[in-house]
């Protein structure tokens, strides 16, 4: 083999070198790219997956809070349902109470003058009729014992104001010194007071001794 075979030889075999050392980076490249993208479909996938999973869970909660949502509605309009019901009770017993209160008060006002109008009758004869000053005088006595009776049919009693100055019964309107009476006594009655059970009619008006 001559020198210049070998030469030439030797440049072949480095051009085949080169070659092969390009051919190893290209395919080396390649695999880099391949491995990249193979990376970057498998990152997609598991992005996609990810907003897949997410999607589910908000679909998952829109639907609890729509399903919320429409419970409160229906507890709501059951609320309206009966406050309007309420309050349509409230007006119908409203009605029937004071319906009740006007009856008994006529009623009560019936059971008074019912005994009231004999009383007035009698005073309708007393003026009606001639006679002497004590005839006209056992008239109005027995006019009054008619109120007297009227009164405890009703349960009416008149207030005694005998003896110690009482403020829940007697109403003070004047005050004496008088070393004869004993001290917050009542001196004198002005005016006649009326109770029915507890309660006070009428307060009997009265003169205190200081």
């Amino acid at each position: 083999m001559t020198k210049k075979n070998k030469e030439f030889d030797e440049l072949k075999k480095e051009d085949l070198q080169a070659e092969n050392e390009e051919e190893v980076k290209e395919e080396v490249k390649e695999e880099v790219k391949d491995k990249v993208t193979e990376d970057n479909k498998e990152s997609k996938v598991e992005e996609t997956e990810d907003c897949d999973s997410k999607l589910h869970k908000l679909e998952e909660q829109i639907f609890k809070l729509k399903d919320e949502n429409n419970k409160l509605s229906n507890e709501l309009d059951t609320m309206k349902e009966r406050a309007v019901s309420l309050a349509a009770e409230y007006e119908n017993f409203r009605k029937r109470t004071k319906k009740e209160k006007e009856c008994i008060y006529i009623d009560a006002c019936e059971d008074i003058l019912k005994e009231m109008f004999p009383v007035l009758d009698n005073l309708e004869r007393a003026v009606s009729v001639d006679g002497s000053v004590e005839d006209l005088k056992k008239g109005i006595e027995m006019t009054i014992r008619q109120f007297q009776s009227a009164f405890k049919k009703l349960g009416v009693e008149e207030i005694d104001a005998n003896g110690e100055f009482d403020p829940n019964f007697h109403q003070a309107v004047m005050h004496i010194q008088d070393e004869n009476l004993d001290k917050n006594s009542v001196a004198e009655v002005f005016q006649k007071g009326y109770k029915k059970g507890d309660k006070v009619l009428r307060y009997t008006m009265v003169k205190v001794a200081n």
